[in-house]
């Protein structure tokens, strides 16, 4: 068994397909590769992949034209058909925990339990009160396994499945460290549909999906609009406080031309574009690329995603 320093992050969005390599160093994560390909239309909607051998052979061709070579990759679950929420419970350890959190998570999932997948992280394992806080992340199993067959099929290994929710999170945290404080919104803008994720202190409160996707030419205003209303809906979920300090854009519509200022004048919240290397170290021969700039808050989630500790493996 060896030590793995590298992780490769995918992103199967209904645009695009995305990739990004981060190498785990001593100084802190470098990426050292990246890559885009464009998706047919109808590719992925609301977590559902469509042509299944079409995705794949985009997938593989990416991989071959800008040489990414590990095939150990991490992929990311996302849609209404993951949960991803912050839970009080009775104080105890990891062990106990786990034995009762199917009994909780039936509390708070909203679709059968008999065909989810659960996972959970204690926040503050050292807390002295009599409750203590979790992080319930569920899916539903059909869902993953379509993501895996995918991967597979584009001969790739995903060894790790994340929530997309907080790998974003992760990426944030990353390069904008001030979306950790107080209530952030952070826009993830997809070629039709847009999640709207709402943290509070870095930790996770909410997650809404509207059916509004990157605006075309002549709908800025109307999608402006429609995703104006979701952060202020989002918004009222925060019973007590200031309310949202920032919104952060990210996804491949986040860049369109005057959506950052329309939407701050909308909502009256400072709001900017998301930059998935602004804190993380850029190999020479990836900071060289024309696109960079461009492509830094399409990649957000795969980033997020990449940013996962590397794993033993073969």
């Amino acid at each position: 068994m060896r030590r793995r320093t590298t992780t490769v992050g995918v992103d199967v969005g209904s645009g695009f397909s995305k990739a990004a390599v981060i190498d785990h160093g001593q100084s802190g994560p470098r990426l050292t590769g990246l890559a885009t390909a464009p998706n047919e239309a109808d590719t992925e909607r609301g977590g559902t992949i469509g042509d299944l051998e079409r995705v794949a052979d985009t997938l593989s061709s990416m991989f071959r034209r800008e040489r990414i070579t590990p095939r150990d990759v991490v992929i990311g679950i996302g849609g209404r058909d993951v949960l991803s929420k912050v839970i009080e419970i009775d104080r105890m350890d990891e062990a106990e925990a786990r034995a009762v959190m199917p009994w909780e998570a039936e509390q708070h999932v909203p679709f059968d339990m008999k065909n989810a997948e659960l996972d959970f992280a204690i926040i503050d394992p050292d807390g002295e009160g009599s409750t203590m806080s979790v992080l319930l992340a569920a899916a539903k199993r059909d869902v993953i396994e379509t993501r895996v067959a995918l991967l597979r099929r584009a001969d790739l290994n995903p060894t790790t499945v994340d929530v997309e929710a907080l790998a974003l999170r992760n990426a944030f945290e990353a390069n904008h460290p001030a979306a950790m404080r107080d209530v952030t919104v952070l826009v993830d803008i997809g070629a039709h549909s847009t999640a709207i994720h709402l943290l509070r202190n870095g930790l996770p409160l909410l997650t809404r999906e509207l059916a509004t996707g990157g605006p075309t030419a002549d709908g800025l205003d109307e999608c402006a609009r429609r995703i104006a209303r979701g952060i202020d809906r989002a918004g009222a979920f925060v019973e007590t406080g200031p309310g949202i300090a920032r919104v952060y854009l990210c996804g491949g519509g986040a860049a369109a031309s005057g959506l950052v200022e329309i939407l701050a004048e909308t909502t009256r919240v400072e709001t900017r574009l998301a930059n998935a290397f602004a804190r993380i170290e850029v190999a020479p021969d990836v900071a060289d690329r024309a696109d960079l700039g461009s492509v830094a808050p399409m990649l957000m989630l795969s980033v997020g995603l990449a940013l996962r500790s590397p794993v033993r493996g073969g």
